[in-house]
């Protein structure tokens, strides 16, 4: 079965997990705040901004790199994204097995130009002749699905109806019924949430009992020596990258300063566990001296 598969995977078999409830007459709820208080901000970059403009700046940022978003991930990670998402979707190694009933249902969140979407789907295909499954592509802004429909046109899945395109915000989710789909993915899209905690908790909503939360993202490197000349390169050479081959600096300087504002892995770790999901020790997988990681959880 597919879980059986991902628990290959991981290594670890799952533990049960015991759910703590809350009475909620006991609890005290928080002083109202006054306006613009911190909790009506947050982070764009390193810049702090109302947490209602920061959905649309970051729209701006998409919109403005969707027809170049793959030249934008080799600028961001020196072309080594694609060996990521490669090994993001072999380690998943996610499909229909020949004993299985029920095809899968996938959704890949923030998943724009459908590069991880379509990778699942050929390896369902290829490992296990899963021509069922279906796919759920979701983006919160309509120029990154434009740039997946576009591809999706020219695969061999064109003419089926597995695969489904929806603007989605995808700390809600407001489309997508609760326990309805069983595996959820989303690669390099998270750290754009306004409401990161959110997300996840979506994520958790919107899987079936058993199913698998994945997520491939820029992360930070422990190495002082290492991240010092990460830190050097991202800041001052990528920006520039991005103003001579895309014409955008600004748009890679937020995409730099988004990665730094990100939770380290531990702490992304403990948000995961928080929504709900039991996570298989070590808790996630470093990339390339944690530049990026792949972290999963797992619905119980």
């Amino acid at each position: 079965m597919f879980q059986q598969s991902i628990k290959g995977s991981v290594g670890k078999s799952l533990k049960p997990i015991v759910a703590l409830r809350f009475n909620s007459s006991k609890v005290t709820p928080p002083p109202p705040q006054p306006p613009n208080s911190h909790n009506d901000t947050t982070h764009f970059g390193f810049k702090t901004v109302n947490k209602q403009d920061k959905e649309k700046l970051v729209g701006g940022v998409f919109s403005s790199v969707a027809s170049n978003y793959d030249l934008m991930n080799d600028v961001m990670s020196a072309g080594i994204h694609r060996l990521w998402k490669h090994h993001f979707i072999k380690k998943l190694n996610a499909g229909k097995r020949p004993n299985s009933v029920e095809p899968l249902e996938f959704l890949d969140v923030a998943g724009g130009t459908g590069d991880i979407a379509f990778g699942l789907l050929a390896n369902a295909e290829e490992n296990f002749g899963d021509y069922e499954s279906k796919m759920t592509i979701a983006d919160i802004n309509p120029d990154m699905l434009k740039e997946g429909e576009l591809r999706y046109k020219k695969s061999k899945w064109s003419d089926s109806d597995r695969v489904e395109f929806l603007v989605q915000n995808g700390e809600t989710m407001n489309k997508i019924p609760d326990n309805s789909k069983d595996v959820y993915t989303i690669a390099f899209g998270i750290r754009n949430f306004t409401n990161i905690q959110a997300g996840l908790n979506t994520a958790y909503r919107v899987l079936k009992p058993g199913g698998i939360f994945a997520c491939l993202e820029f992360s930070q490197i422990d190495n002082p020596v290492l991240d010092y000349a990460y830190q050097a390169y991202s800041f001052s050479i990528l920006p520039l990258m991005g103003q001579l081959i895309a014409n955008d600096r600004d748009s890679y300087q937020y995409l730099v300063e988004s990665i730094r504002k990100f939770p380290k892995q531990e702490e992304f770790k403990k948000m995961i566990e928080k929504a709900g999901f039991y996570v298989p020790e070590p808790g996630y997988e470093n990339l390339t001296f944690g530049v990026a990681a792949i972290h999963i959880g797992i619905k119980i």
